[in-house]
């Protein structure tokens, strides 16, 4: 046995940070656990460049169908277009191509007694969660009018909450629905209706709200993905936000195997993720203030400044960052000046 990481879970973030350890030179171990896949995922550009980067695959979704534009109906204004570049995966194909560049090579078994662990499902070594909203979502699997550009995405707030229709390339589209039934809110969205012939049954509904661990790190633990912390779908941003966490988290454990304070490391990651949130809240303000002012959306407004505020009060008993990011190692920042 040797000394190195359990990382558990699977999805984007652990998949990365296995990557990136093995690729350090760090034994790894990995629990996969299980989770329910989300049925399509709609890479931005700025994610699917992180990806190629991380792994080293420049031609990552070269064959994917690719969205180009996007209609946004957004509260009492009209519909407005805007160029757009994203590919559309499932979440199935997006951790086959990240986790068939893990196999082989598989270093010896981690020694259990001296190990990091990098925790990205439950259960975690704290229990309280911090959630900015309650915004259930589910899914349905529709089947797009003629006059549905299939290279367009489109997003819509009702009075009930809003819909993102995301087209796959074959025909058809996944309809997401944040705030009630597919059926339901479609049928109040003008923009969005007309472009669906027909719906399917939605699926099981899950939780897209804001939220995080209260402490994503302590002695010997790092918490990341979605399980820890997750972002809401209306930025778009939550793909690219896993594959930071993983490139963070194992720059912290590559900083620690070369001797550097594990607690200036542990208050440095936790602050960061910290910060993100805080980021991630600020810009989903405009959108959750601008859309109406239906109950819903106060409420959720509400919650999401709430949770702005939280996290700037806790940013505010945190020390100056020691540490930065040079490209995937963790160096202090007096070295990165």
């Amino acid at each position: 046995m040797t000394n190195g990481v359990l990382l558990r879970g699977k999805g984007v973030a652990i998949a990365t940070a296995t990557h990136l350890l093995r690729h350090a030179g760090i034994a790894v171990e990995v629990e996969p656990g299980t989770r329910r896949p989300v049925p399509v995922i709609m890479l931005s550009e700025p994610a699917l460049v992180l990806l190629r980067d991380v792994f080293g695959k420049p031609g990552l979704f070269a064959d994917k169908p690719r969205i180009e534009r996007r209609v946004v109906r957004w509260g009492a204004g009209e519909a407005v277009a805007m160029p757009h570049g994203a590919v559309v995966v499932s979440e199935d194909d997006l951790a086959h191509e990240l986790t068939a560049s893990l196999a082989g090579n598989l270093p010896a078994a981690v020694n259990p007694e001296k190990l990091m662990a990098v925790h990205g499902m439950a259960p975690f070594p704290v229990a309280g969660m911090q959630r900015f909203g309650e915004r259930l979502s589910a899914t349905a699997r529709v089947q797009l009018s003629a006059s549905a550009d299939p290279a367009t995405c489109w997003i819509e707030s009702v009075a009930d909450g809003w819909l993102f229709l995301i087209p796959d390339g074959s025909g058809g589209a996944w309809l997401l629905a944040v705030g009630g039934a597919p059926e339901a809110l479609a049928a109040q969205a003008p923009m969005i209706a007309p472009l669906i012939e027909t719906m399917k049954t939605a699926s099981a509904t899950f939780d897209t709200s804001p939220r995080m661990l209260e402490q994503l790190a302590g002695e010997g633990w790092l918490a990341l993905g979605t399980g820890a912390i997750a972002f809401d779908p209306i930025c778009g941003d939550g793909t690219a936000q896993a594959v930071r966490e993983a490139i963070l988290a194992s720059a912290v454990v590559t900083a620690l195997a070369r001797g550097e304070d594990p607690a200036a490391l542990i208050t440095h990651y936790h602050s960061m993720l910290l910060a993100a949130m805080r980021r991630h809240l600020q810009l989903s303000l405009p959108f959750y203030g601008g859309a109406g002012p239906a109950r819903w959306w106060r409420e959720q407004y509400a919650a999401a400044r709430a949770g702005y505020d939280w996290c700037t009060a806790h940013l505010a008993t945190m020390p100056e960052p020691r540490f930065a990011l040079h490209g995937f190692d963790l160096v202090r920042r007096e070295q990165a000046a």
